[in-house]
């Protein structure tokens, strides 16, 4: 999936990169872009920066983008596969802002969106020379973002210049009263404050313009702020300047002899730890409680520990593998060791499994149990990556493993994780396997998908929950509490920006 480095830009036929010195290109296209580019400013400070919860305005915001981006920069640029690939996961991602209300899911699928859309951009416009399967990649793709956006500021300049006196004059003419609303919005009411009179005079104005533009107002300056930046990083784009070979380093390697030894001291711990663990694992309560621990403590501690500690234990093997000169028998000692500390990577794992499968058995489900799953079972494929790299040295690790995370997070996408931890709850409250059931971490800490479940539960159910911000606690019936969540569902719903299938779903049930 690399492409050749004298291979042409994905984009397009692209024009001449501009030297500094040189005016810049501006025809058609690019006038038709600047165009929509203050608009596509405006409903991302309307629905992202203005609005909380992010739904469907954001979905929209980005499906524009992608709009706007690939009309200018025309459909060669996704004459690759991995940039097709690439443009269903973003939109994937985008989509999901419009399908679910679990707050957690959105801030993560934003994150990843602020590294994936750059990343595909730069392929898009082909200015990225190293192949994506490389991870230095992402600094490079930084790199470009930063000359995209900084790097062509003079464009929109240009661009206004260079359009014909009828369409000079109509910018002219929308700047103008741009800036004198601005100006006014800001003028108003500081005169307004210096004299009473005035003030008493344009009171009925400014009230209006207070209830009706001074948002819309504030919006449209941030967008004309954002203008600028957003038009340089098209214009970059299309026209793409690579960065300089200088910067392009091939990697070194050293001696594997240091990383032998690190190899080694870290696969003795471990094989202590796992002593231990198996002591525990086999030895039963009776073991434990010689130690002073009940088997629920012991069951209930450190898997999410241990899950953190294979993600360095990989990170580890593979800077040893990457930078461990080929050969010799250090070499062969660090693909030994290697092997020994993928094995109890592996053990490590599995104890995490076994320990958090004994407490789900006991407690029952939670988002966070649910996504510690999720967490072991993508390691586990990384670590057998792994293995197959140790086994293959010349296998590409990060060529198999990238595919298989972005299919991963987007599979735990399309998982209702909130559903069933919500009906897992309420199952084991009315079989009576549990006495207590947590309903203000079901209402309140996930999404509106939970609310199908509690409804399941008796209406007149007495519920704790906090209310002065926290400072005590309150007793209300569930059905209440039903009821008012349901009504914020019906807010989110309300407003096109916030609307998401999830909320929309819990506004029409309960009925």
């Amino acid at each position: 999936m690399s492409v050749p480095e004298n291979a042409l830009p994905a984009g397009g036929p692209a024009k001449p990169t501009q030297n500094p010195g040189k005016p810049y290109a501006a025809d058609r296209r690019d006038r038709r872009a600047l165009l929509l580019t203050p608009v596509w400013c405006f409903l991302l400070v309307d629905s992202f920066f203005w609005h909380w919860p992010w739904g469907l305005g954001l979905t929209a915001a980005g499906f524009l983008w992608y709009a706007l981006a690939l009309g200018y920069l025309g459909r060669a640029c996704l004459r690759r596969r991995e940039d097709r690939v690439l443009l269903v996961m973003n939109l994937a991602l985008l989509a999901s802002f419009a399908l679910t209300s679990n707050s957690w899911f959105r801030w993560w699928n934003l994150l990843a969106l602020l590294v994936l859309v750059p990343v595909h951009l730069m392929s898009l416009s082909g200015a990225g020379r190293l192949p994506w399967q490389q991870p230095v990649m992402l600094w490079e793709r930084l790199c470009l973002l930063l000359v995209g956006l900084f790097g062509q500021l003079g464009a929109l300049g240009a661009v206004l210049t260079a359009s014909s006196a009828p369409r000079r004059r109509t910018w002219a003419a929308v700047l103008g009263a741009v800036g004198a609303l601005v100006l006014l919005a800001v003028l108003v009411p500081v005169l307004a404050s210096a004299d009473a009179l005035f003030a008493a005079a344009t009171a009925e104005v400014r009230i209006f313009l207070r209830e009706h533009f001074t948002s819309t107002v504030w919006k449209l300056v941030w967008a004309l702020i954002l203008t600028p930046f957003v038009f340089s990083l098209l214009y970059f784009l299309r026209r793409p300047t690579p960065l300089s070979r200088s910067a392009e380093r091939t990697g070194r390697t050293v001696d594997g002899l240091g990383f032998a030894v690190v190899l080694a001291a870290v696969a003795a711990l471990y094989a202590l730890f796992l002593a231990v663990q198996s002591a525990g694992l086999f030895g039963g309560e009776a073991y434990l409680a010689s130690r002073g621990l009940s088997y629920a403590e012991w069951a209930r501690s450190g898997f999410f520990q241990m899950v953190g500690v294979t993600a360095v234990n990989l990170t580890i093997l593979l800077v040893c593998l990457t930078f461990s000169r080929r050969g010799g028998g250090s070499y062969a000692a660090v693909r030994l060791l290697g092997a020994v500390l993928t094995a109890e990577s592996f053990l490590l794992l599995a104890s995490a499994a076994w320990r958090m499968t004994l407490y789900v058995e006991a407690y029952g489900l939670s988002f966070k149990r649910c996504m510690t799953y999720w967490g072991m079972g993508m390691m586990a494929l990384f670590f057998l990556a792994a293995a197959v790299k140790l086994a293959r040295p010349d296998f590409g690790f990060f060529r198999a493993t990238a595919p298989v995370a972005l299919a991963g997070w987007l599979v735990i996408n399309c998982v209702p994780v909130d559903y069933l931890v919500a009906k897992d709850q309420v199952d084991r409250c009315l079989s009576g396997e549990s006495q207590t059931i947590d309903v203000e971490y079901l209402l309140y800490s996930l999404s509106y998908d939970t609310l199908s479940q509690l409804e399941r539960l008796d209406g007149d159910l007495i519920c704790q929950t906090w209310t002065d911000w926290g400072d005590s606690y309150g007793q209300t019936r569930l059905s209440t509490l039903l009821d008012e969540r349901r009504a914020e569902a019906r807010r989110d719903c309300a407003d096109w920006r916030s609307w998401d299938l999830s909320a929309c779903l819990a506004a029409m049930g309960g009925d």
